[in-house]
């Protein structure tokens, strides 16, 4: 069992490499990794059984010990993210399938991945999760809503087949793994130390089928995508630390809301485009998925040396069992 801990470490602290790399084998050979796309839905099922499996009640105490900082961190998540995307899309007037696909990623919850980045920001974890716990849970509703009310200028919106999406493809999940750890607690545990590991296998085939489905669109259309990609992710970070610095968060939290609202759960992003949209409208956030990880990190390096007079009483630098799960 060591081993495969180390393996899915190794994997999980690389997650950028191997995503880049099969990317990268999926544009070059499309007709061997096409076939991928039709799993989408059930693979990004098994990334949010996999948070189910690490979620805790403790992850959602912070709601109600701080109510202001979550609130402040949600509001952030669901109104920075898809103005960025809306005003991105209308500004470089982009194509209809690239601006809805901007635009949902834009639209989707947090990311796990943000958990483990704020953990290396020196920033406040615990609010981090809290985040992302709290959004994540609110997407069947907020998800759909947003959609509708800035995608539908490029194409015909179903709010309610996108709320039954998301409560299948997210929140079931969720709920089975959370079962499944509260029934089985200990093979639930040992399961857990290889997430990791199938969280990035996941990723990767997804990613995989976005790409070799697209191939032909994304030749031509590509490198505007990720373009846009890039920006909207780093406005978002900037425009996030700005948020909380404006409402009075100390120093920890405004990375941990920094953080929250640049990386999104892309993964949800492809799954919806996928199954209610087109292939190329997965793209961005597809790409997305890449990017954040690369991103990420760096972003948590500036963090790291960026102190504020109340960071060090305030700081919470212990990991939580949920950042064993890779994002999406």
């Amino acid at each position: 069992m060591r081993t495969l801990e180390r393996i899915s470490k190794f994997v999980g602290d690389t997650f950028a490499i191997w995503v880049l790399l099969f990317a990268v084998l999926a544009f070059s050979m499309p007709d061997s990794f096409a076939w991928l796309a039709k799993y989408t839905v059930p693979l990004l099922g098994i990334i949010m059984f996999g948070m189910g499996l690490t979620l805790s009640t403790n992850d959602f105490k912070e709601v109600f010990r701080r109510p202001k900082d979550v609130l402040i961190g949600v509001i952030g998540q669901f109104l920075i993210m898809p103005l960025l995307a809306f005003g991105l899309a209308k500004g470089l007037n982009l194509p209809p399938e690239i601006a809805v696909g901007v635009i949902l990623v834009g639209c989707c919850p947090g990311g796990t991945a943000s958990n483990v980045m704020t953990y290396l920001a020196k920033g406040d974890v615990a609010l981090s999760v809290a985040i992302t716990s709290v959004t994540t849970v609110l997407a069947p509703v907020v998800t759909p809503f947003l959609i509708l009310l800035f995608a539908s200028e490029w194409i015909p919106v179903n709010a309610g087949s996108l709320f039954w999406s998301i409560i299948q493809i997210v929140i079931i999940p969720i709920i089975l793994g959370f079962l499944a750890k509260t029934l089985f607690q200990k093979p639930a545990e040992v399961g857990a130390k290889a997430l990791p590991l199938i969280s990035v296998i996941a990723i990767i085939a997804i990613v995989c089928g976005v790409v070799a489905s697209s191939q032909e669109k994304i030749a031509t259309s590509g490198l505007q995508i990720f373009g846009v990609v890039i920006i909207h992710n780093v406005l978002g970070l900037l425009i996030g630390f700005l948020f909380g610095k404006m409402l009075g968060m100390d120093m920890a939290k405004r990375k941990a809301v920094s953080i929250e609202v640049g990386m999104q759960n892309s993964g949800l992003g492809v799954a919806i485009a996928t199954a209610h949209f087109s292939p190329l409208s997965a793209v961005p956030s597809a790409i997305f998925s890449v990017w954040h990880n690369i991103s990420g990190p760096i972003a948590a390096t500036i963090f790291s040396r960026m102190k504020g007079q109340e960071e060090d009483g305030e700081t919470k630098l212990s990991l939580p069992s949920k950042n064993t799960t890779i994002e999406k």
